[in-house]
């Protein structure tokens, strides 16, 4: 009866020992095969505006108002009569409702002033087009509607035009793919220079497609760039 028990005892023990190894080399296994790098792919694009929103924005001043509403009346049509020459159609152009402002009802400003100029006036003429070419063309010649005595707010802010490019879905899976495969390529080297495998995705995730001017002076042209962040599995 002792023997069989010491026996019994020297089995169980080697098996506890047999147990623990293996879950020791399981867990070292386990933990080789959790390796993984994170790396990231950029893609970018160069590429022309194809939309493009002008506003032409004047100011107009005077002591009476039917005869101020006539005048910007009169100015729009000419802006329109130049928009229409230089190829812009009717539908492409917007006239938006005139802004009057009162100076005599105004608490601050030159009393002076607002006696012979009581009434000033803004009207904006906003062109939304796809001849992005065209407008470039028109914008310097301005000047003409200068000489015939339209004062232009040229210098605001928010009258500056805009060119926007809207043809980013058909561009979104090549830049991903190669957005994708520029990853892969830096994971591979991370791989060869760690004497590593590079293994499967781990997860990957789409960075945010980003549009911007090329630079300041030609807004005419994008940037368009995407960056993946993917994370590879390694092993030895």
């Amino acid at each position: 009866m002792g023997n069989n028990r010491l026996a019994a005892a020297v089995v169980m023990a080697l098996g506890m020992v047999v147990a623990a190894w293996l879950l020791a080399d399981g867990l070292v296994r386990f933990k080789q095969f959790e390796r993984s790098v994170e790396v990231k792919g950029l893609a970018e694009r160069e590429v022309p505006a194809d939309t493009a929103v002008w506003p032409i924005a004047f100011s107009e001043a005077g002591a009476d108002l039917p005869a101020l509403y006539l005048a910007v009346q009169a100015k729009n049509a000419v802006i329109i009569d130049f928009l229409k020459a230089h190829g812009f159609k009717p539908e492409e152009i917007t006239v938006s409702a005139p802004s009057i402002n009162d100076r005599q009802a105004q608490d601050y400003g030159s009393a002076e002033l607002a006696s012979r100029l009581r009434y000033s006036g803004k009207s904006v003429i906003t062109v939304y087009t796809r001849q992005v070419d065209a407008v470039r063309r028109a914008m310097p010649e301005l000047v003409v509607l200068g000489g015939k005595g339209i004062a232009l707010n040229t210098g605001d802010y928010e009258n500056r035009p805009r060119f926007l490019f809207t043809g980013l879905n058909a561009l979104k899976p090549a830049m991903i793919e190669e957005a994708t495969r520029n990853a892969r390529q830096a994971a591979e080297k991370f791989a060869k220079d760690s004497d590593s495998t590079l293994g499967k995705i781990k997860r990957a995730s789409q960075g945010q497609f980003s549009i911007e001017d090329r630079d300041p002076s030609t807004a005419h042209l994008k940037k368009v760039r995407v960056v993946s962040t993917v994370n590879y599995f390694l092993a030895d």
